[in-house]
């Protein structure tokens, strides 16, 4: 589990990310880090979180933001808080790297998910956008159920990475990974 001042470092998507608190800090309630995006920066796929608030507080730069189907461009210091089960996405379009401040309201074990998503990177076991296979990624959703792809509907999500998930640990795949966190995730 990371702990507040660690830096995590994505290769494939550039992306950095410094932890400023962490669950362990705040009792589970807030995750807040620093993810500084390269310019032209590839977007995360349009998602949501069922129990968690993200907020996007720009400190540098500017990103595009996705809510629903509006898109807004966010500058440095303009934020936006996306309530929880509402589908999102942003990116780094400009041509100068983005600097975001992000919450997450509670924290979940979202910490270790970047951790371990991230070290997959590192590791080469990753799409050229950073994404993993199917299974390490059914995996992945189905143990922390903070994030949810949309189009499909959360519920059909959850059980229909079910049998994925299995195949993946029955072939190796973990949620948490000794080499890209320190500590287990708690269920």
């Amino acid at each position: 589990m990371a702990t507040a001042g660690d830096v995590i470092e994505n290769p494939i998507t550039g992306e950095r990310i410094v932890f400023l608190h962490t669950s362990a800090d705040t009792q589970g309630e807030l995750l807040q880090l620093e993810l500084t995006a390269p310019p032209e920066g590839a977007a995360a796929a349009l998602h949501l979180h069922p129990e968690q608030e993200e907020r996007l507080e720009v400190l540098s730069g500017a990103i595009e933001l996705k809510i629903k189907k509006e898109q807004r461009t966010l500058r440095a210091g303009e934020q936006f808080a996306v309530p929880k089960r509402t589908p999102h996405t942003w990116w780094n379009e400009g041509s100068e790297e983005a600097r975001v401040r992000i919450e997450l309201r509670p924290a979940r074990r979202t910490e270790t998910f970047l951790e371990t998503a991230f070290g997959l990177a590192r590791d080469g076991k990753t799409n050229q956008y950073g994404t993993p296979g199917v299974l390490q990624r059914a995996v992945l959703l189905n143990h922390y159920k903070s994030i949810y792809l949309t189009g499909v509907p959360v519920g059909l999500q959850a059980f229909g990475t079910l049998p994925l998930a299995l195949l993946g640990r029955l072939l190796r795949r973990r949620a948490w990974y000794p080499k890209y966190s320190a500590n287990p995730p708690k269920k």
